[in-house]
């Protein structure tokens, strides 16, 4: 937790530093009175799942520690179309200079939480968990991958340091399925799972018969993965990867796979339309 909330906070430190640069908020310095207090509220503008409140929050508090909030959801919501979100009472200046930041934070993490959660749903009858990738915004990875979890879904590995996925290039490298898990075996610490990724049957079996944890099945059909689950028969956990959308991952999940990994999760997901609008002064 700490780790996250320390990269979570560079993030926040490093957005403020790209929009403020060493000049400040010209606009807002040059027509609002430093002292001038008011009240300004989160608005959603479509419905959304909440994500990412704490960041939101944590960016107006890096420019003032004064402003205050009387929050009308918590996190994890499901938040209704023009619903307020939340209440901000302060000095107005840092309110303004700390409001792009936060919105756009903000806005792609319940992007992401919405999305998450629309795909949740869909295999509800089924065991299959939904699963992210490492496919996420270049310094964004701890709050893509914490969205996800708020929206119901589960995470994938964090980074390189932290699983062992062998895909086709690692294959290529090594020659064969088979050479490529032995010497993981032979040369990763024995607290970690192996997982490869296979592309059709005959990658199953080798996978398989060389003793793998978790075996990817990419950008199979239904028809291979049913057969592939038939195969494994409980002697791996099996992923079910590539291409998979909305619209197909309830046949997916039917075929019996355990975990669904979606790079669209963090991607593609469209960012949530949401507004912070001055009330009161």
């Amino acid at each position: 937790m700490i780790e996250k909330y320390n990269s979570m906070k560079r993030t926040v430190l490093m957005a403020l530093e790209e929009d403020l640069g060493t000049c400040g908020d010209l606009t807002t310095e040059a027509i609002v009175d430093p002292k001038a207090e008011g009240e300004a509220v989160l608005i959603a503008r479509e419905e959304l799942i909440l994500a990412g409140l704490p960041v939101f929050k944590m960016v107006f508090r890096e420019i003032s520690t004064q402003i205050e909030f009387e929050d009308y959801f918590k996190e994890g919501d499901f938040v209704p179309h023009d619903k307020k979100i939340c209440l901000l009472k302060g000095h107005l200046s840092p309110i303004l200079k700390a409001e792009r930041t936060a919105l756009n934070l903000l806005q792609r993490m319940s992007g992401i939480a919405t999305l998450t959660r629309q795909y949740v749903k869909r295999v509800e009858p089924y065991k299959a968990r939904i699963i992210d990738t490492r496919k996420t915004a270049p310094g964004l990875r701890w709050m893509d991958k914490y969205a996800v979890r708020v929206g119901g879904g589960f995470n994938h590995r964090f980074g390189l340091f932290d699983g062992i996925l062998i895909k086709d290039n690692h294959i290529a490298a090594a020659g064969s399925i088979k050479n490529a898990i032995e010497s993981a075996k032979r040369n990763a610490p024995h607290t970690l799972k192996i997982e490869v990724e296979v592309e059709d049957f005959a990658g199953v079996k080798d996978a398989v018969q060389a003793g793998a944890d978790i075996i990817m099945l990419d950008n199979m059909n239904p028809g291979q993965m049913k057969e592939a689950v038939s195969f494994i028969d409980g002697r791996a956990i099996i992923e079910a990867s590539g291409g998979i959308s909305l619209e197909t991952v309830s046949g997916v999940a039917e075929c019996g796979v355990d975990l669904i990994s979606i790079g669209a999760l963090t991607h593609s997901a469209k960012a949530s339309d949401l507004s912070l609008e001055i009330c009161s002064q």
